[in-house]
């Protein structure tokens, strides 16, 4: 049964199994709604770069902080989709845009994105952004130019937010989702491990995901990737086992959710990526970068599927777009 009344003791009982018992649980639910030898594989490229206002302690393009990233406006949109047809080409299914952006304005630049997403919607890909915050009617111009998710990720808890980011609060993001999912638009939102947070702060992301109105079409489960320059950048490294954990818990939680092994991937072995498969992953991103943090390349993840037994996953597996089947289901209520 898929569930959106979770309560916090019913999740951390699920996340404190003995782990392989979690994993066994895990690999048993993902068997029953989704085919286990499939895996959406998804390129993110940054279109705008750097120079961003806020403060997010975890992120190199932050203007405060001193990293290597420099700063590029928004690329010309025929770089955009030619980088969009390679990524096609080399099996990508998915073909997610960012811009290092406070919040979408009405301008110049928000026209070229909507072009963009045109483009790519045109190669039969689907297309994700994630632009930073929008309003109820920016949400609405992404449905109609042919966006099919949007990502704006919860990063951590409610209670330890503040710690992370204080230029704009966790309502701000939820009222985003809310926008999002308001326009037929597919949510797509996670967090990061190893940002300093508890268990318990785990624990309250996968509670605040797992009880939205609709689970989030994906949830990009992240490790911290330690940027020099950044506040976190002497975090420890995260642990394999704890990717392992939140993962089963996430997919316990949302069956159908593609739950994706995101950022933090090149400090993993292919052995270690296995278990996270096993344990519910079924989405990953593909490629030399995430937006400006080191990636697998698409020639090491075709090895790994090979050797795993894992094909890429179709576009459109079900023959139409996320947003059209939610603006169906609104018409016959």
């Amino acid at each position: 049964m898929i569930r959106n009344n979770w309560t916090k003791e019913e999740i951390q009982e699920i996340y404190e199994l003995p782990l392989l018992e979690l994993v066994y649980r895990a690999a048993t639910v993902h068997r029953e709604y989704n085919n286990t030898a499939e895996v959406q594989v998804c390129t993110l490229l940054s279109v705008k770069t750097g120079g961003c206002p806020e403060d997010c302690a975890y992120c190199p393009q932050a203007a405060r902080y001193h990293t290597d990233v420099k700063v590029h406006s928004l690329l010309p949109t025929g770089e955009v989709l030619e980088y969009a047809r390679k990524a096609k080409d080399a099996g990508s299914t998915r073909f997610c845009m960012g811009a290092a952006w406070r919040e979408i304005r009405d301008n110049r630049d928000f026209d070229r994105v909507l072009d963009m997403i045109k483009g790519v919607n045109e190669m039969g890909m689907e297309v994700c952004c994630t632009l930073g915050m929008l309003t109820e009617s920016q949400a609405e111009k992404l449905a109609d130019a042919g966006l099919y998710a949007y990502n704006h990720n919860l990063d951590t808890s409610p209670e330890y937010y503040g710690e992370i980011i204080s230029t704009r609060t966790y309502s701000d993001r939820l009222n985003t989702l809310g926008h999002v999912r308001k326009a037929g638009i597919s949510v797509c939102s996670g967090g990061i491990v190893g940002l300093g947070e508890t268990h318990g702060d785990r624990i309250k992301m996968l509670l605040t995901l797992s009880t939205l109105p609709q689970h989030p079409g994906s949830v990009p489960i992240n490790a911290l990737v330690r940027i020099k320059g950044t506040p976190l950048e002497n975090n420890p490294k995260v642990d394999i086992w704890d990717m392992v954990r939140m993962i089963a818990t996430a997919r316990i939680l949302m069956p159908k959710t593609m739950v994706r092994l995101s950022a933090g991937r090149t400090e993993m072995s292919i052995s270690e990526q296995a278990f996270c498969f096993m344990a519910g992953a079924n989405s990953i991103f593909a490629g030399d970068k995430l937006l400006t943090t080191p990636n697998p390349g698409f020639e090491e993840d075709n090895a790994m599927f090979s050797l795993l037994g894992l094909k890429p996953m179709e576009a459109f597996k079900e023959g139409k777009s996320k947003k059209s089947i939610i603006r169906s289901e609104k018409v016959l209520k």
